[in-house]
């Protein structure tokens, strides 16, 4: 899953990196080392500007609400809870599909964070017979330094109790869309954890590659299974994952520090 990340690069910076044409200075976000559900975060998506005579998609970066809130839901409660949709169910369920076919999106990252679950304790949990142990999190980053683009969706949602010209009538909000972790070795592994991201846990963010971004974020692309071979893994061998403080599991901690590699696991943490 994902369920936390740091996304830490300015607007001109990934203006450069994705090609963006427009973005608003006013919606800058500050640098986030422990991006949680329903905060505002950016993603990269190729549409229309509003109000333009031109028809043809420009590429934007846009602040929306990490939380996807269907269009039909009557209400915007549920969205915390629809932060990641499956790449294996996609293109089928009520409320991604609409989505998936015409309002994909890129959601570009440092990276993420992730918690060690070995199964034993997973399966313990299951059962009811343990609770939750403190468990070591993991930052999972591309090796080369590069952006983690994160594979998105985005919906708008309209609030019916608020007028029309009220800032606040249209959410805009997205979902991250994961896959199973990778099983093959890790780029960089730790001297001491995982040495595969599937032993850190068994989903993960669908990571895109450069050469996937155009054909992601093109809303001419609707037919889904054209679209599905889009959600193939990235090639293998591409991350590294260290450990790192486990501040980062409280969410009103943030900074670059959240980032520091440890040399080892914390004292009384899981592998």
């Amino acid at each position: 899953m994902c369920g936390r990340y740091a996304a830490s690069r300015r607007p001109e910076d990934l203006a450069g990196i994705f090609e963006i044409e427009k973005w608003e200075p006013e919606e800058t976000l500050e640098p986030d080392y422990n991006v949680a559900p329903t905060k505002e975060v950016y993603a990269v998506l190729d549409r229309p500007l509003k109000d333009a005579d031109d028809p043809r998609p420009v590429r934007q970066l846009r602040t929306l609400k990490w939380g996807l809130v269907p269009s039909w839901s009557k209400t915007p409660e549920g969205g915390a809870r629809m932060i990641n949709a499956r790449a294996e169910t996609v293109h089928e369920k009520p409320s991604y599909r609409r989505a998936f076919a015409s309002r994909r999106c890129i959601l570009p990252a440092d990276g993420y964070y992730e918690w060690v679950t070995g199964k034993q304790e997973r399966d313990l949990e299951v059962e009811g017979k343990k609770k939750r142990p403190r468990k070591q999190p993991y930052f999972v980053t591309p090796a080369d330094g590069s952006v983690f683009a994160m594979a998105g969706l985005y919906e708008f949602w309209r609030d019916r109790t608020l007028p029309d010209d009220h800032p606040r009538a249209w959410w805009v909000t997205c979902s991250v869309i994961t896959t199973e972790a990778e099983t093959s070795p890790l780029a960089v592994a730790p001297a001491e954890g995982p040495h595969a991201l599937a032993e850190i846990h068994p989903r993960m963010p669908l990571m895109l590659t450069p050469d996937r971004w155009d054909a992601w974020l093109d809303p001419s692309r609707t037919d889904p299974e054209d679209l599905r071979e889009l959600l193939a893994p990235p090639p293998p061998g591409l991350m590294r994952a260290y450990p790192v403080t486990t501040a980062v599991s409280n969410v009103r901690n943030n900074g670059p520090e959240l980032l520091k590699e440890l040399a080892a696991p914390e004292e009384g943490t899981l592998f």
